[in-house]
């Protein structure tokens, strides 16, 4: 396939099939599952950013200072971006968006703040999914592996404070779509303007480093801690230790058939 028909693939998977998926996994699974999906979800993340993404920023700056340095920034623009509840995530439906629901009785405000954060936040993985093709399509599958196994457990939590903020079923199934097609419209702008200017796919590369970091590290490891007994932690390890491993084994896979 051409990079541009990965890139599509990609967009669409990471966005329209996360949300089916969410969504079957919020009306049909317990809701005690969603903490060890959030736990492999971590793993990927890690894994894809310090095994895949990282090294290959690193080799494409031809500088390890100045791409660690576009990481530390960028972590440092995800925390301001969050600040401003641009960049928003919410990852069970006890978070701090239903509780201000809950405050104000305004069945609409938070939800539509979940579906603003959310549309901003695909546009931005489809553009860290279209520069990671761009430099490697073994590097883009790893990538788009790992935001798809971050996407789900974020749409379920969008999916259920969506539900508690009023929206029926079928509408919260429609606006979820309706804000996963940005990942699509991310992707399709940044391959068009990224190949007339390829000395910013590196810079994209580390910034795509950046937010899985950020991501695994500010927004979900600490909803972990919630559960300090011996049996969850070794749990949360293990499922941890297997999204780093499914990246490993991603890797292995692609480069082989490669």
């Amino acid at each position: 396939m051409s990079v541009l028909a990965w890139i599509l693939v990609a967009s669409i998977a990471g966005g329209a099939l996360s949300v089916f998926a969410a969504a079957l996994f919020a009306l049909t699974a317990r809701g005690g599952w969603v903490p060890h999906l959030i736990s492999y979800a971590i793993g990927a993340l890690l894994g894809a950013a310090f095994l895949e993404v990282l090294p290959h920023a690193i080799e494409a700056q031809d500088d390890a200072g100045t791409a660690t340095a576009i990481v530390l920034a960028g972590i440092l623009g995800f925390f301001v971006l969050e600040k401003l509840v641009l960049w928003r995530h919410c990852h069970d439906h006890h978070c701090e968006g239903h509780e201000a629901h809950a405050a104000v009785e305004d069945h609409g405000r938070s939800g539509l703040l979940i579906l603003v954060g959310d549309t901003f936040h695909n546009f931005v993985d489809g553009v860290l999914i279209a520069a990671a093709f761009m430099q490697d399509v073994r590097l883009g599958i790893v990538t788009a592996l790992a935001i798809i196994a971050h996407e789900i457990p974020q749409e379920v939590g969008d999916f259920l404070i969506l539900l508690h903020s009023g929206y029926s079923r079928m509408k919260a199934l429609a606006f979820n779509l309706l804000s996963s097609l940005a990942t699509l419209v991310g992707g399709l702008l940044a391959y068009f303007a990224l190949s007339a200017v390829q000395g910013v796919v590196p810079v994209f590369l580390a910034l795509a480093a950046a937010s899985m970091i950020y991501v695994a590290v500010a927004d979900l490891i600490p909803g972990l801690h919630k559960r300090t007994e011996l049996h969850a932690t070794l749990q949360q390890v293990l499922l941890i230790a297997a999204g780093v491993a499914s990246i490993a084994l991603a890797r292995f896979l692609v480069e082989h058939h490669g």
